[in-house]
Order: structure tokens, then C-alpha cells, then sequence
């Protein structure tokens, strides 16, 4: 579930959009994604709609590598917090249907978590609750992917207390989501896979969408990597902690589906809808606005393990644009500027990918160790795994460091930029513009 950060689609603001886009450079297209799967950068799978009808379609690299099971139209995957906007949308249509208000507290079901009485559903769906988020706890790597109870999961959002007061400011907590799908279940005396069905799955006809549990390879579920010196096999988070706020499976193809059901008005009403795309500080209920050049779309992003996922929609234009993935190098942000770019013909240069250098052993032992400083948030703990520099900040999943020239390392995906200095017991890092100096301790 990305561990509470939401990577946001950051992208160029500009005008002049050419609105003529299905007759695009399908090859160029078709190109970013051969380079992608070459340079062995990602895999997953690809779909845009245009007015409501799928006009590109990809897939690249493996949902099983050990059987050599290729990523297809088919292939179904985890798609982490993306599972937000559908729980948001049930819980709006139980709005709706008088089951729920915005206004309705948390205490009128969970009155033992910390100020619940002042905690409403509003709160909870656009993450202005203040209760701390359950999947950041240091220990969370230790149990995430053991089976765990209703009780369990509830006991452990109340011993993470609270990060802010309600309403002071937006902080991203999957504890919000959690504590929805269990409100959904309880006031709908419904299991959430039966909400999801009746609400989204069967009128907006989703062949390939469902609560997800143990991967099931016989039903084309893909497995996920996370890229070392190779592909490596990642662990799954057992389905009984994300729930609402990252348990569910789809595809390209249906979550573009969802999308276009969902603002054409055919699941909730219009002035439901206002309301979940009504933003503060860039967050409605369940969805999240991005803009590029000119347009504003409506979606969210995830992460689970080594699954991420982008889904968006732009109301204006009426286009969609869903990319699922079980293995990222490459950024899925690049990708999606990069595909945006291609389908409205705006200029843009395919990504080139140089050769990681190979250091030894010996060489990458000179680096290990935990990094620290008054001024970062976070100590930075470097180990070795193989031929592979890997890095982990406290409570955080791990995540490979790739060898761009001796002494200087990357992590594309977090803008990460990494230089030692072992004689000095030094590291500099680099991200988003600012520069940390980190001492060895």
C-alpha cells in the first residue's frame, strides 16, 4: 500500500492540447513499452480508453518467471491503493442509500480508538482523521504477511494512536480505509466482497475484479518482483491486513471500466460524485487530482509488495489511462507522462537505459552500514544482498540501490540519489532537490 506515501503524478503544466489523439504513434507507443521490457525495467500491463472504449492496449514481461507465464490482457494483479477509490465509492453509495452520513463518527462503531467522537467518515475517507498509520509501525515487515483478525488489526491502529488532531491537516493513513471497510461491513451486515460485487463488479460488468487473497496462479493471477541483480520473488502481504485500503485484484481493462462507470454517473449520482472529486490539499474522497498540461484527471495510485498501479480519468476530455504493474525500475509516473505524451502527440523522447556497473562483493562491503542525521527523518541502514546494495530506512520496506559509477548509486522510483564517502564514514543523499550529509554510525 506504498506504507502510507502516495506517489503523485508530477507532471508538466503547459496548454495546447492536441485532442485528436486516437490517430497517435501507436509504434512509438508500442516502442516505450519493448524498451521497458528489453532493459528489463519493469513489467505489467497497459490500457487507455478513449470516450469509453479501450484504443490501446499492452503487455510486457512476466506474471511467473520461473514457469515463463507472460503478462497478457488477462493477467490480473494486486493493485494496492487503488482499492481506496472503490471502498470510497461503496461507502458513498451506503451514503446514499441512508445507511451512512459524511457526518456520522467513528465513535458510533469504534469508540475505542483515540477521538473517535470527533473522527467523522469525511475524515476517514480524505485522510484528515490524525489516527497514525498501522502499516508504518516498525514492526510491520515482521507480521505483514502472516494472517490477521479483525481484532488484531483494530488493536493495532489503537496502539499507533494518533499522528495529528482530526481535521488539523491531511496525513496519508491506510488505517482510514481499514476502519471504512469494516464500517461498510457493519452497517451493510455484508461481507466487503459482497459490497464490492453488488455495488461496482456486476453493473459495471468487471470480468477480471475481486478481493484478493492467496495468489492464484491457475486464475492468471501474477506473482511480484522486485529487481536486484535479477528479478527477485517478493513476499505477499497476507490480504487480511490491507482490506479496503489495498486488497483488491484487476486489470487495466476494468479499472479504466470502473473509472468511466463511475464519472458517467452509472454507480453514484452526480452530485455524489461532486463531492468525491471536491479536493483538499490535492485529495477528494477516494480519489486524488492530477493535472497534465491543461487537463485535471481523477484516481489514485498503489503499491503491494513489488505491485504498483496508476488509474486515472480526465472528465473533459474523456480519457482514461490504467497501468498495473509487478515489477518496477522504470517509474510508473515516467510511464504514464511518457504514454499521455505519446497518445496527444506532445513532444517526448524515449527513456534510454545505461548499463548498471558491476562492483564486487568486497567493493560493495565498503558501504554497508547505518546513516544518519539530525536533519532527515529517517536512519538509512545499507546491507548487501548478493551483488546488490540495498537500503532501508527505519520501518520502511527495503529497496535495491543500482551502481550508476563508482561510489554513486540511484533508486528511481524514489528520485534517489546516493554518494559514499567511506574514508570520511560519509553519505550524501539526494532527493527532490535536497541534499542530506549522512554520517556512518
Amino acid at each position: 500500500m506504498m506504507k502510507s506515501k502516495i506517489i503523485v503524478l508530477a507532471l508538466l503544466l503547459g496548454i495546447g492540447l492536441t485532442l485528436n489523439a486516437q490517430n497517435f504513434d501507436r509504434q512509438k507507443m508500442d516502442s516505450l513499452f519493448s524498451i521497458i521490457e528489453k532493459n528489463q525495467r519493469g513489467m505489467g500491463s497497459i490500457s487507455i480508453f478513449d470516450k469509453g472504449n479501450e484504443v490501446y492496449h499492452n503487455s510486457y514481461g512476466y506474471a511467473d518467471l520461473e514457469q515463463k507465464i507472460k503478462n497478457s490482457t488477462s493477467t490480473k494483479f494486486r493493485i494496492g491503493s487503488i482499492s481506496k477509490t472503490f471502498t470510497a465509492t461503496i461507502i458513498m453509495k451506503l451514503v446514499e442509500n441512508k445507511k451512512l452520513s459524511l457526518s456520522t463518527q467513528l465513535s458510533v462503531f469504534y469508540p475505542q480508538i483515540k477521538n473517535a467522537d470527533k473522527i467523522t467518515i469525511s475524515h476517514l475517507l480524505q485522510h484528515r482523521s490524525g489516527i497514525a498509520n498501522f502499516t508504518s509501525a516498525a514492526d510491520y515487515m515482521q507480521w505483514n504477511t502472516e494472517p490477521q483478525t479483525k481484532e488484531q488489526i483494530i488493536n493495532k491502529i489503537i496502539s499507533g494512536g494518533i499522528s495529528s488532531e482530526p481535521n488539523e491537516k491531511f496525513e496519508y493513513s491506510n488505517s482510514n480505509y481499514v476502519l471504512l471497510t469494516f464500517i461498510a461491513e457493519d452497517v451493510s451486515k455484508k461481507k466487503f466482497s459482497e459490497l464490492l460485487q453488488e455495488t461496482i463488479v456486476k453493473p459495471c460488468q468487471l470480468k477480471s475484479t475481486f478481493v484478493g487473497s492467496k495468489i492464484n496462479l491457475k486464475n492468471k493471477e501474477a506473482l511480484s518482483y522486485t529487481k536486484l541483480s535479477e528479478w527477485e520473488l517478493e513476499k505477499e502481504t497476507d490480504m487480511t491486513i490491507p482490506l479496503g485500503a489495498g486488497f483488491i485484484v484487476s486489470t487495466p481493462f476494468d479499472l479504466n471500466t470502473f473509472l468511466n462507470f463511475l464519472f458517467k454517473g452509472k454507480i453514484v449520482k452526480e452530485e455524489t460524485l461532486k463531492q468525491m472529486t471536491t479536493v483538499i490539499d490535492r485529495f477528494g474522497l477516494g480519489l486524488i487530482r492530477v493535472p497534465f498540461y491543461d487537463m485535471k484527471g481523477y484516481g489514485h495510485t498503489g503499491g503491494i509488495d513489488g505491485f504498483q498501479a496508476n488509474a486515472f480519468y480526465f472528465p473533459q476530455e474523456k480519457i482514461s489511462i490504467a497501468l498495473t504493474s509487478n515489477g518496477v525500475v522504470y517509474p510508473l509516473n515516467d510511464i504514464i507522462v511518457g504514454s499521455l505524451s505519446i497518445y496527444f502527440g506532445k513532444e517526448y523522447q524515449l527513456p534510454q537505459f545505461k548499463e548498471s556497473i558491476a562492483l564486487t562483493p568486497e567493493e560493495l562491503d565498503n558501504y554497508i552500514g547505518v546513516y544518519s542525521t539530525d536533519s532527515f527523518p529517517l536512519k538509512l541502514t545499507i546491507s548487501r544482498n548478493g551483488n546488490t546494495l540495498i537500503a532501508q530506512g527505519t520501518g520502511q520496506p527495503s529497496f535495491p540501490l543500482e551502481c550508476v559509477e563508482k561510489n554513486k548509486f540511484k533508486f528511481d522510483q524514489a528520485r534517489l540519489e546516493l554518494e559514499f564517502i567511506s574514508s570520511e564514514n560519509k553519505m550524501i543523499l539526494k532527493q527532490n532537490g535536497m541534499t542530506f550529509d549522512m554520517k556512518r554510525e
